[in-house]
């Protein structure tokens, strides 16, 4: 090789475009800048390092927020997208946004949130083929960051030169947000990141707002009228929202079609808080761990229109023969990927768009049907099934354990002092286990967009730190978490402490995996000592306290929530008193049986 080649790489410096002054990683930043990303959540290591640095020596906007590991930060990214249907960016180190913050993108994989991931290979020039040291480019010898991404991301890049990694970037945030949400992945080239970018290059680099861009789909005018004729003719409509009502901020063409239609509403766990279940038409949450009323009201139905919902397998309460129908009922699927539309149940209408597009479409068609739907339906709604039905069906949120002053605390009185300090500027984030099951039940949300739980990949630890992005975006937010969980990510709370904001932590504490406990109580691996948690709190910087007594509960939720600083209530609860069983009977009281 001569001597004027680069040793890395094997390019003739002679043969590379003009250079700005400015390196691939000032350029990055510049399209960060240019598409309003808010936070970068990350930890710095390996080459992403030189972004952290163009991001602390520029004038910049964006702000960086560095929880205690990779883990929080794909969490909070993850949370961030969810809430706000824009993806925020997630940075760090190759192996370790590959392992610990593979939660994060899992579940935005599978909860549809928009995110972007920045990473590397850990490369170090021509080491690369000699036994490696966290390089991570999948070849011999090295892990496989590639085949990780690929197998947890919705796309992933791995580019060689400034133009592909800038470009690169700017694909990651247009597919992040192209069609079904989700998390894409950029795996910076350690020579390219710190290269010069070029004032001129082949392929050109396009500006980037106008590289991004998305369009918002709608289903045919054919479908749109296939199903208003449906639900036109239905004497029980009955419309289930998913999350995809969440993703496309669709609340209102919601509430709007519901009325039009004069139909019952009720939600997937995913869904719920897509319509406040305090409203006149809302029934609840279904599924095997959903209420009794909700279940029943989707099963009784004629016409069911799903919205945004893929129907997983604890939707539909595990397939039961009674619940959904599609020999019997009419079923329309809208979803904006034209593969999750019948794809559990055979659809009869697939309404394929952005949510808010399709439902605003079935307003508009019934507005234009010559008088046959005017906002006041005739026909099924003069016998007020809807209305009547969803009525019963919200009694299912309150049971007398959500009032009793049992000692330890039962967990469905946790759920009723969270609510009752609910306002619309409150956001609740809900943990995996039992208390997220707890909560779907018996806490009733009065505002659109105010409830949050790992349900994706159904990840433990999720709350804390989506707590803290919910604050970081202006909420009052409260997470709720077994002890379980809430240890996973409690420093969480330090990140609080950093960004200067509050959230309350309420602990659902029985001192054990109770949802595995519950199983089989003879069980190894599911008890745990009891942890100080109040002392964990002050010593992160935060505040906390012990709840042994139900009279004490509310108030300390109620301080908690504001409290100048991040603080833990430390419920001590029933850990006798048996979700599944519980919630489980309900289920088949609510299906079985009922179409025999």
């Amino acid at each position: 090789m001569s001597d004027d080649r680069d040793a890395n790489d094997g390019r003739d410096p002679a043969d590379d475009p003009p250079a700005t002054g400015r390196t691939t990683a000032d350029r990055i930043l510049e399209t960060i800048e240019a598409l309003e990303v808010e936070y970068v959540f990350g930890y710095p290591g390996g080459r992403a390092i030189e972004l952290f640095e163009s991001i602390g020596h520029g004038e910049t906007d964006v702000s960086v927020i560095r929880p205690r590991d990779e883990r929080e930060a794909s969490v909070m990214a993850e949370a961030y997208g969810r809430m706000t249907g824009s993806p925020a960016v997630l940075a760090g180190q190759g192996p370790w946004i590959g392992s610990l913050g593979a939660i994060g993108q899992m579940e935005a994989r599978l909860g549809s949130s928009p995110m972007v991931v920045l990473t590397e290979a850990s490369e170090r020039g021509d080491y690369s083929t000699l036994a490696p040291y966290q390089q991570s480019r999948g070849d011999y010898g090295g892990l496989s960051l590639p085949k990780i991404l690929d197998g947890i991301t919705k796309e992933w890049w791995f580019p060689r030169t400034p133009t592909e990694t800038v470009r690169s970037v700017q694909l990651a945030f247009k597919h992040a947000t192209a069609g079904r949400n989700g998390p894409c992945a950029v795996i910076l080239d350690g020579n390219a990141v710190t290269d010069s970018f070029p004032d001129e290059s082949t392929p050109a680099v396009w500006d980037d707002g106008k590289q991004v861009r998305n369009w918002e789909s709608k289903p045919t005018d054919g479908d749109v009228e296939a199903a208003h004729d449906a639900l036109v003719a239905a004497d029980r409509p009955v419309i289930l929202a998913g999350n995809g009502v969440h993703a496309a901020e669709a609340y209102d063409e919601l509430e709007a079609a519901a009325e039009t239609y004069d139909a019952v509403v009720a939600t997937s766990y995913l869904g719920k808080s897509t319509i406040p279940e305090t409203h006149e038409r809302a029934a609840g949450v279904i599924g095997s761990f959903g209420h009794e009323g909700a279940n029943r009201v989707v099963s009784e139905a004629d016409v069911l229109l799903v919205v945004g919902c893929r129907l997983n397998p604890m939707d539909s309460n595990w397939q039961a023969e009674s619940f959904i129908r599609p020999d019997e009922q009419t079923i329309l699927h809208a979803d904006v990927d034209s593969r999750n539309a019948g794809w559990v149940y055979p659809a009869d209408v697939g309404l394929i768009g952005d949510a808010r597009e399709t439902l605003a479409a079935l307003v508009a068609a019934a507005g234009e049907a010559d008088g046959e739907v005017d906002g006041s339906r005739t026909g099924a709604g003069e016998n007020g099934w809807a209305l009547e039905r969803a009525a019963t069906a919200r009694e299912d949120f309150s049971v007398p354990e959500c009032e009793s002053d049992d000692v330890p605390i039962k967990p469905q009185r946790v759920c009723k002092a969270v609510e009752a300090v609910l306002d619309e500027n409150t956001v609740v984030t809900a943990d995996s286990g039992n208390n997220r099951f707890w909560l779907l039940n018996y806490l009733q949300t009065r505002d659109t967009g105010s409830y949050y739980g790992s349900g994706g990949v159904g990840a433990m630890g999720w709350a804390a730190p989506a707590a803290v992005t919910a604050a970081l975006l202006g909420n009052d937010a409260i997470c709720v978490a077994g002890d379980g969980g809430f240890a996973m990510t409690m420093t969480a709370l330090e990140t609080a402490v950093d960004c200067g904001v509050a959230p309350a932590f309420v602990v659902m504490n029985d001192t054990s995996l109770g949802m595995v406990r519950q199983m089989d109580e003879g069980m190894p691996g599911t008890e745990f000592h009891d942890t100080d948690f109040v002392g964990v709190a002050r010593a992160l910087g935060g505040d906390g306290v012990r709840v042994d007594d139900p009279a004490d509960l509310e108030g300390a939720v109620r301080d908690a929530k504001a409290a100048d600083v991040p603080t833990v209530v430390d419920v001590r609860i029933d850990r006798e008193e048996d979700m599944a069983e519980t919630l489980s009977s309900s289920f088949y009281d609510a299906v079985g049986g009922l179409h025999e």
